[in-house]
């Protein structure tokens, strides 16, 4: 029996470069406005790739474009304080984000002066920057080639090529060879697949509600032709909230966030509802994540 390597190895060339103009092709009117989308420089790109990082852009739109007024350049947020950046952050979500972020504007204005770099390995050895991100960026702030492979590129992939439901947990090396077989070799042509496979995936074939009408692969893909099996049974992929660790954390730093001046956290009345000790295991973490710090002159007492 063939390996999966191997299946994908002897996908036909010609029906990969047909659907992948497909999908091109769809995406030039059906691609939404996004404000990172063509008019906002590369630290522009950047600052959206983070924050999307599993957030919905509803979510982040407002937050970008309030972020970039306030900090249009990597030097203009590096001369802000990381607890500047943490409020700016808002409710969006794992905040060390924020932090991260932060510390790479600071290693672009040291290190780059402050410009982003077009060089994939610079890109990667920022904070908080990954391969996807690194070529998120060479994609959409340079329109380079490069591999773009996100959740939702793996998801049309999957289905169109391999009739996968839902791609596994873990990329694998496999997976990774073929989704860069498919990447087009001009500059142009691989920039936008990129962005188009990604927005297929975030509107039409979506995780749980796939509208297979909609889908410029519809006449040839491998899920569609099998019946779309294992949908129905794939898991939904979500995480408890309130009453963890995490929802806790939120609690304490949107406490802080609106304070002006250090805060009693132990003892606050918004927070008397949690156990003393998750109260003081997020508090600890907070601040071993460095994102808030520990007033040492009055117990309890906590700061961004």
């Amino acid at each position: 029996m063939p390996t999966a390597a191997q299946n994908l190895a002897s996908a036909d060339p010609a029906t990969d470069t047909a659907r992948v103009a497909a999908v091109r092709e769809w995406f030039r009117d059906a691609g939404r406005d996004l404000p990172w989308r063509g008019g906002t420089t590369p630290w522009g790109v950047l600052v959206s790739e983070i924050m999307l990082q599993q957030t919905p852009v509803v979510r982040v739109e407002p937050v970008w474009r309030e972020w970039m007024a306030r900090w249009p350049t990597p030097g203009d947020l590096a001369a802000a304080s990381q607890a500047d950046a943490v409020r700016a952050w808002g409710r969006l979500g794992y905040p060390r984000r924020a932090k991260r972020l932060w510390e790479c504007a600071a290693a672009i204005a040291e290190r780059h002066g402050g410009q982003v770099p077009s060089d994939p390995v610079a890109l990667r050895d920022l904070p908080g920057v990954g391969d996807y991100t690194a070529g998120a960026v060479m994609a959409f702030a340079f329109g380079r080639r490069a591999l773009v492979l996100d959740t939702n590129v793996r998801r049309v992939i999957g289905r169109a090529w391999r009739g996968e439901a839902l791609p596994p947990a873990h990329q694998t090396a496999a997976e990774r060879t073929h989704a860069a077989a498919l990447v087009p070799e001009g500059d142009a042509a691989a920039a936008e697949w990129a962005a188009a496979s990604m927005e297929l995936g975030a509107l039409v074939c979506t995780a749980r509600v796939a509208r297979c009408d909609e889908c410029p692969l519809a006449r040839s893909c491998a899920w569609l032709a099998a019946g779309r099996p294992g949908l129905a049974e794939a898991p939904r992929r979500t995480q408890p909230w309130h009453g963890t660790d995490r929802q806790v954390r939120g609690r304490i730093l949107a406490l802080l966030r609106v304070a002006s001046s250090p805060v009693n956290v132990t003892g606050h009345a918004t927070l008397e509802d949690v156990e003393p000790g998750q109260l003081d295991r997020c508090l600890e973490g907070l601040v071993a994540d460095g994102l808030v710090r520990a007033v040492s002159s009055e117990r309890g007492t906590y700061e961004l």
